[in-house]
């Protein structure tokens, strides 16, 4: 009998090294951590880490087919999020052999899981001139999902929110190849898949938090016959840094007036000479290298239990290929883009209480993560989007068609004469309003953000809840 009992075990260690090898995980499981915590019962995998095998073995391993296919960048970064998903397993299997560590434990425990997701992050943002930015920024915004292991009571809503955040980039993908190339819009339906599937572990696994072994070993550095904590639930993200309310009104006011100027806001803007310009300048683009982020820890905020804190960044005006870079400029008011031209776009990233000026005709301008951001241009053929922005006022002196607010809170948009057929497209968006010119100054009308939909027997029929005139 103890001969049966020992070929079954053998029996039972070649297949699970085996369906690994089949997925081409090497080091998913780590044997000497059992070792080295004294597991005598080494053997023993919890049905919880099975079923993840399986979001490994069919999810993640479609995703990664897919990503190949596309290949370059895509298949790169699908390399290093394999990897994260493979120390979230190792994670797994340590957490069903052992009991709950305290709570200053986990950054240690959880630390190889967040450099892998850090590796993610800087992949995008070393990347951002690549032209498959949209897929890797839909797998940067959505990686942080892998954090559900330390969120406490329901890890799967959270999930589900880092998955609404990767949409949005899936959609921008959908949009540009859905028409033209299908490998891509495959490639968007096996990653959505893999937090479809993630969701639904959790919820059969993991309801109300990670499942531990209540008698199993005490975790590395825990002392023995300490009574284990249940991980709290991440801890409220810094507090915002906001003004006083007269301040805050004051600031407003002043940038108000600076846009209510019109041609003239021109007059105090310097001029940024060409010696000053790294697009024309090499040197001066190598010394604006960016600062590596340090690596992630657990609980930061609640969206993302395992993002570090931000370090300042090198501030950037360039123009590099067809992009204008404006990024991490704090406490500018006097930014020109004096050069723009058709075919060029501008791409404004987390600018922080400034005013940009775009002069001449552009493709298209992008604000994303900005706050307190004064934008004035003259013309654009495409679309100007705003997302995940705070308190961005715009002002459009000549024509643009279509504006995109997403995301955002607090955004006022003064449209010119011949601008007045522009389409303003919003969604999760609050506080938005339009100014209309009224000779001299300006009318200002909000937009909704309640509606009321009814059913009229053959369709929805969905109208503004609140009046708007």
């Amino acid at each position: 009998m103890a001969e049966l009992e020992d070929l079954v075990e053998r029996l039972e260690k070649s297949v699970e090294r085996l369906e690994l090898a089949s997925l081409k995980i090497p080091g998913a499981r780590s044997p000497g951590s059992d070792a080295m915590n004294g597991d005598n019962g080494g053997n023993y995998m919890a049905p919880y880490v099975e079923a993840f095998d399986m979001v490994l073995m069919g999810a993640v391993a479609d995703y990664m087919k897919h990503s190949n296919v596309i290949g370059e960048d895509v298949a790169q970064h699908a390399e290093v999020f394999k990897a994260a998903f493979v120390a979230q397993r190792t994670f797994l299997m340590m957490a069903c052999k052992h009991q709950q560590p305290l709570e200053h434990e986990m950054g240690v425990l959880l630390k190889p899981m967040s450099d892998k997701m850090q590796v993610i992050q800087d992949f995008r943002e070393k990347n951002r001139g690549s032209k498959l930015f949209n897929h890797l920024s839909a797998v940067s915004e959505s990686v942080a999902a892998l954090g559900w292991v330390a969120v406490t009571p329901k890890p799967g809503p959270f999930v589900k929110e880092m998955n609404d955040a990767a949409t949005f980039y899936t959609n921008r993908v959908l949009k540009e190849f859905k028409e033209s190339d299908r490998r891509h819009v495959e490639w968007v339906k096996s990653f959505l898949r893999i937090w479809t599937e993630l969701q639904a572990y959790i919820k059969e696994y993991h309801t109300a938090g990670l499942s531990w072994n209540k008698s199993g070993l005490i975790t590395p550095g825990m002392s023995p016959g300490a009574c284990p904590l249940a991980p709290p639930p991440p801890p409220p993200g810094p507090p915002p840094i906001l003004q006083s309310e007269t301040a805050k009104d004051e600031s407003h006011s002043q940038l108000f007036a600076q846009l209510n100027q019109g041609e003239g806001i021109t007059r105090g803007l310097r001029h940024v000479a060409d010696d000053q310009k790294t697009h024309k300048n090499p040197n001066l683009r190598w010394q604006s290298g960016q600062v590596n982020s340090p690596s992630k820890t657990c609980a930061d905020s609640p969206t993302s239990p395992m993002s570090p804190p931000q370090q300042p960044r090198t501030p950037l005006l360039e123009l590099e290929g067809k992009k204008w870079r404006v990024e991490y400029q704090e406490n500018e008011r006097s930014l020109v883009i004096s050069e723009a031209e058709l075919k060029h776009v501008a791409y404004v990233y987390k600018c922080n209480n400034s005013v940009i000026k775009i002069q001449g005709k552009i493709n298209s301008i992008t604000i994303d993560s900005c706050k307190k951001l004064g934008l004035v241009f003259e013309n654009v053929v495409g679309i100007v989007e705003i997302i995940n922005s705070r308190n961005v006022e715009v002002q459009v002196l000549c024509k643009v068609p279509t504006i995109s607010i997403n995301k955002t809170e607090g955004c006022h948009i003064y449209l010119s004469e011949e601008s007045l057929g522009c389409e303003i497209i919003s969604a999760k968006s609050s506080e938005m309003n339009i100014l209309i010119p009224r000779g001299e100054d300006y009318k200002e009308y909000p937009v909704p953000e309640q509606f009321k939909t009814t059913w009229d027997g053959t369709k929805l029929c969905t109208e503004a809840a609140e009046n708007v005139g």
